[in-house]
């Protein structure tokens, strides 16, 4: 290797942006540190192998530098995904440019890509925190107005009860009892997404919130005949967190997994920190992520149907309030989190939970303290 040939690759090394070149063949000519870390590749084994291996025939990092090739013309492609084997799937920019002889013919692309994981997932954060907000102030409305009525419907009902003269109308009335206390309980639940009161924030272990969620899920009827698997990372540190609410976040899903999985199937649960991904609080610090994935092999969503799972009250269960995915979203947003579903049908379901690894809180502080 020349010395110059040394210089241009430590400054390729040295750029934030991933780069690859590409020959008039297609075949990769060189690719910077960046570049290596975004497509899990080496120089070793990208070097002289065709643009399509390290990127798939049909990923625009594929297509791009062989339609610049034949134009001899620039290209830009955002916001496309990189699907990765061994850490999170990232989006990035690609651009492709030719290079030139001097005679003008096109003898090679310089291929840039550009990392937006970070930002969008930044963007998603907010999104989704005025998301939940904004859904938070209508549940709150609709609960008060239901409310309101419920308790003088069920007296009614119940003095009717006493005063009834005949079986057949003791039950109906026992029945509108019934139905007003399911109705009740359905408003308490709705109220939780209008809570923005303190947590109990502290030190929490999320190894004893699995495990804890583990146990109940265990005496649940629908998780005979399920097998579960821990894939646990043994690094993970601490977390600052609301333990009870962490509970319930992962109590929901595991019970939706169960639920999908219907008797029979695997159950995985597992935890990785994650060092691409990071998470902005809303005093604009970043911190390091954790990730919780909560991943049935049953038989998946209809991409229909999992475009509506944002929406709460949404449920595809006869019996079902669609509240339950809702709170954990609700929870998880107020731990500065976000969560994921990944689903094709007939390969199941994987739901992805991450959470900002916050250190040093005291018990009893806030949320918002924590942010401050």
């Amino acid at each position: 290797m020349t010395s110059l040939h040394r210089d241009l690759q430590g400054v390729l090394d040295a750029m934030l942006d991933g780069v690859v070149v590409v020959d008039r063949e297609g075949a990769v000519e060189l690719l910077n540190a960046e570049a290596c870390r975004i497509l899990e590749t080496s120089p070793q084994h990208a070097s002289g192998a065709p643009v399509e291996r390290i990127a798939g025939p049909q990923h625009a990092l594929a297509k791009l530098p062989r339609s610049v090739l034949a134009s001899g013309r620039a290209a830009v492609e955002s916001d496309q995904l990189v699907e990765r084997r061994f850490e999170e799937d990232l989006i990035v920019d690609v651009a492709a440019s030719p290079l030139f002889e001097p005679d003008r013919r096109v003898s090679g692309v310089v291929i840039a890509l550009r990392d937006r994981t970070i930002q969008r997932g930044l963007q998603e954060v907010v999104s989704e925190r005025e998301r939940l907000r904004s859904f938070g102030r209508f549940a709150a409305g609709i609960a008060h107005e239901v409310r309101n009525p419920l308790g003088g419907i069920r007296g009614a009902a119940e003095l009717l009860a006493a005063r009834a003269g005949d079986a057949s109308t003791r039950d109906a009335a026992r029945l509108i009892v019934r139905e007003v206390e399911r109705i009740a309980a359905l408003v308490d639940d709705l109220m939780v997404l209008t809570q923005d009161g303190a947590m109990r924030m502290r030190e929490v272990n999320i190894y004893r919130v699995l495990d804890d969620v583990l146990d109940l899920l265990s005496m649940d009827p629908l998780a005979r005949g399920v097998r579960v698997e821990r894939r646990f990372d043994p690094s993970i540190p601490e977390l600052a967190g609301d333990g009870d609410r962490l509970v319930q976040v992962f109590l929901n899903l595991g019970r939706n997994a169960l639920q999908a999985l219907d008797g029979q199937g695997t159950l995985t649960i597992g935890t990785r920190m994650t060092l691409d991904h990071r998470i902005a609080t809303e005093s604009g610090e970043t911190l390091p992520t954790l990730l919780v994935s909560v991943e049935d092999d049953g038989p998946g969503i209809d991409p229909d149907v999992l475009d509506q799972l944002d929406t709460p009250l949404y449920t595809t269960r006869v019996d079902g309030t669609g509240l339950g995915l809702s709170v954990a979203r609700h929870w998880v947003a107020r731990h500065g989190g976000t969560l994921r579903i990944e689903s094709r049908p007939g390969e199941g379901t994987c739901v992805r939970v991450a959470l900002p690894v916050r250190r040093g809180l005291s018990d009893g502080r806030n949320d918002a303290e924590a942010s401050a």
